[in-house]
């Protein structure tokens, strides 16, 4: 009986997601990606959709023998391979590299809506279960491959960044930012994981990352919103939607800015010593709205979730509105395309990539699920001019592309992106579980 039973929810199931996917409303791109990218990017009025477009690039891996291609003048190889959905990396002092293997925590709730999110979210390559743990890369030689792996922490709730700073090693985990004493070149930890601060988990967005101000006095994570745009109340978004500084002495925290959909990478600018921050902006209002980005934070910014998107266009879907909000959204300082969700930042400060790439930003653009055509699936490049912003009019350079293969499959996802202890550009590769090494010829 229970066997009829779970056959017949299972096909229930299947209609209805098929059912969902004849309702929706498709809406397919008037712009290239370009036109929504760089200091000044269009913005299209909005095709607000009841249905989102899907436009999903399936999983399929890496063949044998098949890696990205880089740009002219660079080349890349495996640095790590048959890792467990690597997400986030970390350079300890000494070299050794850090990755975060880890996935969303189980999704609260369930139905169509949770068969629906499953089913799409299988085909993009994060369906798997989160590893939960760190492993420790070591190479050993210098050749540009890991020869030591080591596991390095276990026993942790989705966890993404990875931050050390006086004595400690801060992880972040999906719902509280953790610490273990950490002692150079160790290459595991066994001590049980002290809570620093709680953070509000549940909901989308469970990325939490964690990065040390240059001061050493406090941290700053990221929490992201729970919902698309607040359609279960403001208050289920306290303290989301956020950058938090911490205080990790004192285990408090204020809010350091606010209105960011989905803030997810952080990284200090070397020549200005400003927190830069890359967001992944709303759905449902076409292929074409709205640009995830990159941008400085500074205390106290707003930056206008949910009621407005890139400095003050309004989001009428948002009821209760906030007009007063609006003369005080902070713009952006860069788009980065629709929808291309982007993730990964790394400065070129250190990196020894030739003139070409000394002064900018590298950036992992995830890929879109919800764009006709599909968006990023790569790694970028943004030239940055003397005073620590990006040049004015400058188009992004690629770095690391062909992780779609000629039929519109993800053989890859870039995700984190540092530099490691020569200069090359490291990048993890959630989908095809490898971490690239990009060097100069």
């Amino acid at each position: 009986m229970r066997k009829h039973f779970l056959i017949i929810t299972g096909i229930l199931i299947v209609a209805a997601i098929a059912f969902w996917f004849w309702l929706r409303q498709p809406d397919v791109a008037h712009l290239p990606v370009e036109a929504v990218t760089g200091n000044r990017p269009e913005i299209t009025p909005p095709r607000i959709q009841s249905f989102p477009t899907v436009k999903v690039a399936d999983a399929v891996g890496w063949p044998q023998g098949v890696t990205p291609v880089p740009a002219a003048g660079l080349a890349v190889k495996a640095f790590a391979s048959g890792l467990d959905h690597p997400r986030w990396l970390y350079r300890l002092p000494n070299g050794d590299v850090l990755v975060a293997e880890s996935n969303s925590p189980p999704r609260e709730g369930g139905g169509i809506a949770g068969a629906v999110m499953g089913y799409l979210m299988g085909r993009a390559g994060a369906g798997v279960a989160s590893p939960n743990k760190i492993i420790l890369l070591r190479d050993t030689d210098g050749d540009g491959v890991a020869e030591s792996r080591t596991t390095f922490m276990t026993g942790l709730n989705s966890p993404f960044g990875m931050a050390l700073m006086g004595g400690w090693l801060y992880i972040g985990n999906t719902d509280a930012l953790v610490r273990v004493p950490y002692k150079d070149g160790e290459t595991t930890i066994s001590a049980k994981p002290e809570t620093v601060i709680k953070l509000n988990p549940g909901g989308n967005h469970w990325a939490r990352n964690v990065i040390a101000d240059p001061g050493g006095k406090t941290l700053y994570v990221t929490v992201g919103s729970a919902s698309n745009i607040a359609e279960n109340g403001i208050e289920a978004e306290k303290f989301r939607a956020n950058i938090l500084q911490v205080y990790p002495e004192a285990k408090t925290f204020r809010v350091f800015a606010a209105g960011l959909r989905n803030p997810n990478g952080l990284a200090i600018e070397p020549k200005s010593g400003g927190l830069w921050v890359t967001v992944n902006e709303r759905d449902m209002l076409g292929s074409d709205l709205a640009p995830d980005y990159m941008t400085a934070v500074e205390l106290g910014d707003h930056f206008g979730w949910p009621w407005f998107y890139w400095g003050g266009y309004p989001d009428t879907r948002v009821d209760p509105g906030n007009p007063q909000l609006q003369q005080y959204s902070k713009r952006p300082d860069y788009a980065l395309g629709p929808h291309t969700a982007a993730l990964g930042i790394a400065f070129a400060g250190d990196a020894k990539l030739g003139e070409r790439f000394a002064n900018g930003a590298f950036v992992g653009l995830h890929g879109s699920w919800n764009r006709v055509p599909v968006s990023g699936y790569k790694v970028i490049y943004v030239p940055f001019g003397d005073i620590g912003f990006p040049l004015k009019g400058t188009k992004p350079v690629d770095v690391l592309t062909g992780f779609l293969n000629k039929d519109g499959q993800a053989q890859g996802r870039p995700v984190g992106v540092i530099t490691d202890r020569t200069g090359a550009l490291l990048v993890a590769d959630d989908v095809g579980n490898v971490i690239w090494r990009v060097a100069a010829k």
